[in-house]
């Protein structure tokens, strides 16, 4: 008996307007010559185009990988002086916690800090998108590189708590966003057959550098002093960072990327509110579990120091776990392990983190389960692609993004404020931390079977899922003559198909 389908209505192009005339630059035969479009419609990356074109060449001379490996190890570097970064304010958090410097502060006030930079920098995803479009990735990636070398000089002044506001805050998380934003969807455009794997060894500079910022900025505060060790990040971040930029290139023009900040239509599917499922409940346990960990060790009665390792710990299991995770994507499905890795973050928290947990080697073993946690940011590129495809993903990224702001602001001010006195002060944050994991896990595993769904009803062989996400059209030609085919067709049912497609063993 051959497996449960649902009829597909014909895939509307991510829902782009219709015309009886191709669109310029979105026919199948010209996908890849088609240029950068903007929300306003006008043309961008073209060769009369005022923006610089980062893009080189044209998809007739692309190889898998190539320049793409030095595109890959540029933004590893950047996500290592960024992402990496912030994860040291677990360091500083726990600093400021536990000293008076600050003056008009509270624990609520500095857990705010830490989730204000990661929503400013989601929230800033559509202003990005569209510098992107304007002025090219190289200038967008360099006006981020200089908003975040200047909140840390300005952190470094800081007296008071609206200080650390507008510049460890706001300023910093500007600058985050216009490097993230810039950068995070360059990688899929390179590769095909290794894309899960050269995005995830991308992340993983995430995790590298929160290894090395943590023990770092650890060091240099006890060594150097709050102010100097904010000094010494901006010099750095700024170096690195503005480096990068001159190495970075886009294929925009090759893929015919869309750079429409605010799409719309995009909510119309159900599979893209289960990828912001996925990513909305991910994100707020991810976002306790990275910022809380150095103040949780000290809380059970760990050491500063041994708290920092702890921190160290759980990043390097991300920095060198994500490559890994790439690895494993591309060789059994994205879907696949973005949803056992969510379900995996969630027995992690249940099982070691509160059990063991409160002793040294029990959270250093939960710490080095750590790469589970952030499992979202390995994975988040390749399994966009799955959705909308890559002509559509800056604009689905951009969306995203943009929804994940509210979760990102109040993570770490919900996870604290439930936080009680005394050694099991954290249990009530454990316990919200793994249920949202597993909401997580249920998400991306619906997504996993709408997935499953599309493959069946259309008849998808792997190379026609690969064009698919190279270019909507093909999904949109193949969904149309199969709706003429199915016709007279009875259709089993869309909630007889989720079904199915939950319990089925397949690579997707």
């Amino acid at each position: 008996m051959p497996p449960p389908t649902a009829e597909l209505p014909q895939r509307e192009h991510g829902g782009l307007p219709k015309s009886s005339s191709p669109t310029p630059g979105r026919k199948s035969s010209e996908a890849h010559d088609s240029p950068v479009i903007t929300a306003d419609g006008k043309q961008f990356g073209s060769d009369n185009s005022a923006a610089e074109s980062d893009s080189p060449g044209g998809e007739a001379g692309f190889k898998e990988g190539g320049y793409g490996w030095v595109v890959c190890i540029s933004v590893l570097l950047i996500n290592a002086h960024t992402w990496g970064l912030n994860s040291s304010y677990a360091v500083f958090l726990a600093y400021y916690l536990r000293t008076d410097l600050i003056a008009g502060s509270s624990a609520l006030g500095f857990a705010f800090i830490g989730g204000l930079s990661v929503s400013i920098a989601l929230l800033v995803s559509p202003i990005v998108t569209l510098s992107i479009g304007y002025f090219g990735t190289k200038t967008t990636l360099r006006i981020g590189t200089v908003l975040q070398a200047v909140s840390f000089i300005g952190a470094s002044f800081a007296t008071h708590i609206y200080h650390l506001i507008l510049s460890q805050g706001i300023c910093f998380g500007l600058g985050l966003g216009f490097c993230f934003t810039a950068t995070v969807g360059l990688i899929p455009q390179w590769f095909n057959k290794r894309r899960s794997f050269a995005n995830a060894l991308a992340a993983g500079g995430s995790g590298l550098g929160g290894l090395t910022y943590s023990l770092a900025t650890n060091t240099m505060i006890s060594t150097l002093g709050l102010d100097w060790a904010f000094r010494i990040l901006a010099i750095v971040s700024f170096v690195v960072n503005g480096a990068c930029s001159l190495t970075v290139k886009d294929r925009n023009k090759a893929v015919g990327a869309i750079h429409i900040p605010i799409h719309l239509p995009l909510f119309k599917r159900l599979e893209y509110w289960l990828f912001i499922g996925w990513g909305f409940f991910g994100l707020i346990s991810y976002i306790i579990v990275v910022f809380s960990i150095t103040d949780y060790a000290q809380v059970v009665g760990l050491t500063a120091s041994q708290g920092s390792i702890a921190a160290a710990v759980f990043n390097l299991s991300q920095g060198i776990g994500r490559p890994v995770i790439g690895l494993i994507s591309d060789r059994f499905g994205r879907l696949n392990i973005a949803a056992m890795g969510s379900l995996a973050a969630c027995v992690a928290v249940f099982f070691p983190w509160i059990f063991a947990g409160k002793y040294y080697v029990g959270l250093i073993i939960y710490a080095l389960l750590g790469v589970f946690a952030g499992i979202i940011w390995p994975c988040v590129a390749p399994v966009g692609a799955e959705v909308v495809g890559l002509q559509l993903l800056p604009s689905a990224l951009s969306l995203y993004w943009l929804t994940l702001v509210l979760p990102a602001t109040f993570a770490m001010a919900i996870g604290l404020s439930l936080r009680d006195p005394g050694v099991n002060g954290y249990i009530r944050v454990q316990i919200l931390t793994g249920v949202f994991f597993f909401a997580s896990f249920l998400s991306v595993w619906f997504l996993r079977s709408w997935k499953i769904q599309e493959m069946d009803a259309l008849d998808l062989s792997e190379e026609q899922q690969e064009a698919g996400i190279q270019d909507d059209d093909v999904i949109s030609n193949i969904a149309s003559a199969t709706g003429r085919q199915s016709e007279h067709r009875p259709s089993p049912g869309l909630f007889r198909a989720y079904i199915y497609g939950m319990l089925a063993i397949r690579r997707v």
